[in-house]
Formats: structure tokens, sequence, C-alpha cells
């Protein structure tokens, strides 16, 4: 697969430009790194999220402020090249998604900051919330402890349910603690967990193959990089095989999927630029306090709700985000 390595588009224009500008370096073009999961183009929101606030601080692209983006395109083990390429560049900073792709920059660089948006607690990537230490610093995303969450929504839409199934890629490393997490849930309500493990885009078909023989009627989704790549997929294979199921972020939801239960990623971005103006004033990254979302959301689609003949509780109406008609 070719190698996504580009330039984020130069567009704001000087109307653009906040009346709050900070006082950064005079004339300095800060250069941002950022490695990600999946493409620019399929990461509009969240990318929005930073540009926004980024740009609200005084930073904006071709006046003071340079992107260089860099996407595994869901192939974890493409990190460590592309994250040796950021280092190359000799970039200010770099913003990560994902346990894979900030390991992969730890591993290549333990001088230029790292601005993490992940999922694992501490000890995972840090040693401490309050004081991450070394060069780096960010938020998490709960996708651990949200795990036992989204298993009981499952139950609360489908009081029938009666085997679930967790579709990951337990080859990511902050994964195995999402399915403990996910048998934990599950036996709490009196379930059967299946793990249907997917580590490339060849695995999909054949984990919903042993979703019907292990007789799955109902089912999780983790966020990782291979299962935001291959959204379109899993969520097209999910309705084949008229699963209910339970989606990471609101992304699968708006393609088709019927409900999920997540952070808002594109206010983590947002809030990620707080971080990154810090460190560019002079502040060292593992002095900054990792920082823990406040707010969840849950968004419904209630037309893939209606092909599935499934009714929406009215304990999930009353508590969702957002209805997708």
């Amino acid at each position: 697969m070719k190698r996504r390595g580009f330039v984020i588009g130069v567009g704001c224009a000087i109307a653009a430009w906040p009346v709050a500008t900070r006082a950064q370096q005079a004339g300095k073009i800060y250069r941002l790194g950022i490695l990600e999961t999946i493409p620019a183009e399929r990461n509009a929101a969240n990318l929005e999220g930073l540009r926004k606030g980024l740009r609200e601080l005084g930073y904006v692209e071709g006046r003071n402020l340079r992107i260089e983006y860099r996407s595994a395109d869901g192939q974890a083990e493409r990190f460590p090249e592309l994250a040796s390429e950021l280092v190359r560049l000799k970039v200010d900073l770099i913003v990560t998604r994902g346990t894979p792709a900030t390991r992969a920059v730890l591993n290549a660089t333990g001088t230029i900051p790292v601005v993490m948006a992940t999922m694992p607690g501490p000890g995972a990537i840090v040693p401490s919330f309050a004081r991450p230490g070394g060069n780096i610093t960010g938020m998490i995303t709960f996708s651990t402890e949200l795990s036992a969450k989204r298993v009981e929504i499952l139950k609360e839409l489908v009081p029938a349910l009666s085997r679930v199934g967790l579709l990951h890629n337990m080859s990511n490393p902050a994964v195995p603690p999402e399915w403990e997490e996910t048998k934990t849930a599950a036996r709490a309500l009196g379930l059967a967990a299946e793990l249907l493990d997917v580590r490339s885009e060849d695995d999909l078909g054949r984990a919903f193959e042993q979703a019907v023989r292990q007789r799955v009627d109902g089912l999780v989704v983790g966020a990782d990089g291979l299962t935001q790549m291959h959204k379109r997929a899993i969520v097209d294979l999910v309705k084949r095989n008229k699963l209910p199921a339970v989606y990471p972020s609101r992304d699968f939801v708006e393609a088709g999927g019927l409900i999920a239960y997540a952070v808002n990623y594109p206010n983590i971005y947002f809030r990620l630029a707080t971080f990154v103006d810090k460190i560019f004033k002079g502040a060292k990254p593992g002095e900054l306090p990792v920082e823990q979302p406040t707010t969840f959301e849950l968004v419904i689609n209630l037309q893939t709700a209606k092909a599935l003949g499934l009714t929406i509780p009215p304990s999930l109406l009353v508590r969702a985000s957002e209805m997708i008609e």
C-alpha cells in the first residue's frame, strides 16, 4: 500500500486570524507532526477539532504553522517507519492517536515532545497521569473502561441477549485489558462472551463466520486502527448478519451503525491544541498532567434500529446525545 505522507492543506485566510493571538516566537513557523491510524480525509472531523483549537490559540497554517500528517492506514506495523520519518523531518512536536502510534514515537525519540490521544490507564505508557514524565503528555479516551458500559447498553437494548462478541485487534497492546473488561461485564449480566480477533482486513469475514457459528447475538466493536480503517466494511457485515452492535465512536453510527457510546473525539482533539500551545511556549510535556475526558456521547441511528426490528427503550432514548433519523 502506498505510504500516505502529505501536508494538510493551507487554507485559513487572514480573516480567520484570532483576536487573542498569543506571542509566539516572532517569525517562527512551527512544524507539527501528526501520526495517525487513518488517512486525513477519513479523519476530517477530528482534524478540524485540532485545527480549530490551534487557530483560537494563534496558530494558522501557512503563516506560523505547518502540519506533517502521516497515516498507517490501519496497518500498525508501519508506525515505526512513519515515526522515524517525522523525527527526521525535525518536527517541533508530534500528536499521536492510539497506543501503537504513541509507543512507536517514544521508541523513535526521547526529545521531541509528544501529545497523545490514547486509551490505556497509568502504567501502560506513562507512570502517572499527574506527572507523566519524559517527553509525553496528552489525553486518554477511556476505551478500556467504556467496554463494560457498551456491554451494558447492548443488554439494555436487547434484553434477550445471551452471547456477546467483541470485535477487536488483540495485537494492539491496549486491547487485552479491554477484552478482560468485556468478559467481566458479560459475566455480571449472565452473558457468554466471544472474542472475534481481527488483525488484518482478511480477518473480518472470518470473524463474522465465527460469530454465526458461536451464535453471537450482539456485538461490541473496539476502537483500533484496523477497525477505524475498515469502518464501512464492518458496518456492512454487521447489517448483513442482522446483529445489534455498539460502536466505539459516532462516525460508525454516521456510516449506518446502530449505536455508539464514547468520548467526543473532535472535542478531545480540540483540547489537544492547548497542550501543543503550552509546549510551544516552553512547557515541559512530562510536567503537564495527562487529562481525562469529562463528557461522553450516546448516539443512536433510528433508521438502523428500525431495519433490525428493534425498539429503542425509553431509558436509552432519554440519555441519547443525538438520534440520527
